[in-house]
């Protein structure tokens, strides 16, 4: 094979030659426990009647109508408010690049000569800041406090300096797996809305969490709510969905690929959200384990596990380096997330699993601090 040359690599831009490729696991053989994924397959008998479901599609097609059946079943499942819409991505990170490529205005007379930003609270998903840079956008990371709170005064005094055309809010926040206090997030959420930025609710970890704000979505005209099925159960489906204001929604929406759902993508979800009552099941489930998880974690040494509205916990541990690589070489594989950011000193994030995964886990961990 012939070797790719300096000059075929100009047509490269230089700050992609210069960043880390988005990194994955090998979980071969593993306790899987490092991205949030639901541990459960479906039950045998749904297994046959999707099987038969998906085949007899007509893989020939495009998708075509059957998507506008998806967006209904999901604006009904999340009791979207009257007067929004539901735009549809290949998982909620297509639709947080087609956020950032809808969103690049040019610095011109109209916005000040302000070039279009991002900005969120740092520790926070990695994909904010990577979907800016991708579309050459500024990224303006706001630390949280030492508890992992939103600090509201530095928060407010980004959003007024930078201005942003997004700022991202997790609901609950990854990987630190906490909601913010309701009166700290309105404010922030006010205060984007006079600087005229749109701001997105993430919440990726509703099914865990005991808040939403799809309640309160219908009081303001520049917020989005952002959602996954994959931590519902459909990780491998890859099935994202926004939710915003008709108006606002049209205008997105244009920036979004043809036929970015596949009919496979869409009959999946299409069933799964038919069967809700099993999903909602595998979350009480998960729940109830993030429970257990806890107790056990309270007699663990020099092991802090901090709150979690998510199907993660965050731990801090003596030493994040010796105990991951102690747990991977006893087969359970977590996320160490210790240089992230400074805030993450010594951090492990753990996915919630089922009982006996969570034993194994807990046992290497033990033998692993």
């Amino acid at each position: 094979m012939r070797s790719v040359t300096p000059h075929l690599l100009q047509r490269i831009r230089q700050d992609i030659q210069s960043m880390q490729a988005y990194a994955i696991q090998d979980s071969q053989g593993m306790v899987k426990l490092d991205a949030m994924e639901n541990p459960y397959r479906l039950p045998q008998d749904l297994q046959d009647q999707l099987g038969r479901r998906l085949g007899a599609l007509a893989f020939n097609r495009y998708p075509a109508g059957r998507i506008n059946d998806l967006r209904q079943a999901l604006a009904t499942y999340a009791d979207m408010p009257a007067g929004f819409d539901i735009m549809l991505g290949n998982g909620s990170d297509e639709l947080i690049s087609l956020l950032a490529l809808a969103c690049d205005v040019p610095a011109c007379a109209a916005n000040n000569f302000r070039a279009a930003s991002v900005l969120a609270p740092v520790p926070g998903f990695v994909m904010y800041a990577l979907s800016a840079q991708l579309q050459g956008l500024a990224f303006h990371g706001v630390p949280l406090t030492g508890d992992f709170e939103l600090d509201e005064a530095a928060m407010l005094a980004a959003i007024e300096q930078h201005q942003p055309a997004i700022t991202y809010l997790a609901y609950p926040n990854n990987p630190t797996a906490n909601l913010w206090h309701d009166a700290v997030l309105e404010n922030i959420i006010l205060a984007a809305g006079e600087q005229g930025g749109l701001v997105v609710l993430d919440e990726a970890y509703q099914p865990f969490s005991s808040k939403s704000y799809i309640d309160r979505l219908a009081r303001h005209h520049h917020v989005l709510l952002l959602r996954t099925l994959s931590k519902f159960g459909l990780a491998g489906v890859r099935l994202g969905y926004l939710m915003g204001p008709k108006a606002l929604i049209a205008e997105i929406d244009k920036v979004r690929p043809p036929y970015n759902i596949s009919v496979l993508n869409c009959e999946c979800a299409l069933f799964a959200l038919e069967q809700q009552d099993v999903f909602a099941a595998q979350a009480a489930a998960l729940r109830a384990q993030r429970a257990v998880i806890f107790e056990a974690l309270s007699v663990f040494p020099g092991v802090t596990a901090f709150k979690s509205e998510a199907n993660m916990i965050l731990l801090r541990v003596p030493d994040a380096a010796k105990t991951f690589a102690g747990m991977r070489t006893r087969k359970v594989l977590v996320k160490n997330v210790s240089t992230m950011h400074p805030l993450l000193a010594n951090c492990l994030r753990v996915t919630v699993g089922t009982a006996d995964e969570n034993v194994q886990m807990l046992a290497a961990l033990k033998e692993s601090l």
